[in-house]
């Protein structure tokens, strides 16, 4: 059991709420021209997003003030819970369907997406194996196999809706966490081998997938369908800027990039805000990352350590992975950017990580 708590670490809270803050006005900035088309409210996605920020933040600072050990007790039934709620929102007439995947449960006006909420319970659970079997980590029978065979189920039933995006966060993260356990590096080469083979089977197996691939290598051979949101990020991100238009005088939000509150939300920002506000931006992510690897490397025993390892590394993957998308180094993914993108889910499961995080500062050493 970890030892007295003490005052969490605050400049991780600063972070955070800066990060909120910015990604609401973001939201506002990036949304209201199409919510004000769609539903006569150019408010409809800043309220919503406000609304989640709020359950968000009191599940931070709920969870901020529960013991972390208590997710290493209860990893297992969570997880379990995660696979029925994965399970569920595959059935026909629950699972609700967007833009071709099949990843959200309708609970009345809003909606809620499983997937999301599997990346933090596969956390709390590997966190607890790698505790409890680091002795093991370097053999493949006792150590690589049944750490990966849970998350790679995980991985199979996200994929039949299919998220290939989530799928590749929660893979990642996982990874890193048994990376940092200490895996041999001889495993992670012939496991890397086997992912890419993987990743390269799952693109092929799906004709937009491909077009994905091709639209990232030349998004100009098809400009008007698989090429178009990468250009019309770029169209965003170009005239932006040293400084930017200035905040709200966004050209691409006015139905050129779609849906701009949600994975481009960078790009709009750095049409706004410019090559400052961009840097500003990573300059707060960087800083956020850099307290929750102090406080992994401070946590008084390996599950806590282990859980803040799995936590920075989602919510880094995920930054990586998203503005990649936006300036064109990857192909579209439908990765959100933590704290800034629409998305109730989303926000409210990193809030909830970064409650977790909160709680282990308060027992570090």
């Amino acid at each position: 059991m970890p030892n007295k708590r003490t005052a969490p670490d605050f400049m991780l809270i600063i972070a955070t709420i800066l990060l909120l803050t910015i990604g609401l006005i973001m939201v506002y900035s990036a949304s209201s021209i199409w919510a004000n088309y769609k539903f006569a409210d150019s408010f409809f996605f800043a309220k919503r997003q406000l609304l989640f920020a709020g359950i968000g933040i009191v599940a931070m600072l709920f969870i901020m003030n529960i013991d972390y050990w208590l997710w290493k007790k209860w990893a297992k039934p969570l997880l379990l819970i995660c696979f029925v709620l994965l399970i569920v929102v595959l059935v026909p007439g629950i699972g609700m369907e967007r833009n071709g995947s099949r990843s959200w449960i309708g609970v009345g006006a809003f909606s809620i997406q499983p997937s999301e909420f599997m990346k933090l319970a596969m956390i709390a659970f590997l966190a607890k194996f790698l505790s409890e079997h680091q002795k093991f980590i370097t053999t493949v029978k006792k150590g690589i196999v049944p750490s990966l065979s849970i998350v790679f189920l995980a991985f199979g039933f996200i994929m039949l809706q299919p998220d290939l995006g989530t799928g590749t966060v929660m893979v990642g993260t996982c990874v890193v966490m048994i990376f940092a356990a200490g895996a041999r590096l001889a495993h992670f080469a012939f496991l890397g081998l086997l992912g890419l083979g993987g990743f390269v089977g799952l693109v092929l197996s799906a004709p937009y997938r491909i077009a994905r691939i091709t639209s990232f290598l030349d998004p100009w051979q098809d400009p008007l369908n698989s090429g178009f949101q990468i250009i019309q990020s770029l169209y965003a991100i170009g005239p932006g800027g040293l400084l930017g238009l200035g905040l709200g005088e966004s050209k691409q939000k006015y139905f050129y990039l779609p849906e701009p509150q949600t994975d481009f939300i960078f790009a709009i920002l750095a049409e706004e805000l410019g090559f400052i506000g961009g840097c500003f931006i990573l300059l707060l992510f960087s800083f956020l990352l850099w307290r929750g690897i102090k406080i992994a490397l401070t946590a008084p025993d390996l599950f806590g350590s282990f859980l803040a390892v799995g936590i920075i590394s989602m919510i880094a993957i995920q930054v990586m992975i998203n503005i990649g998308v936006v300036i064109g180094l990857m192909p579209v993914t439908g990765i959100t950017l933590p704290l800034l993108s629409y998305g109730g889910s989303s926000l409210t499961l990193m809030l909830m990580a970064i409650g977790v995080l909160l709680n282990i500062s308060r027992h570090a050493r």
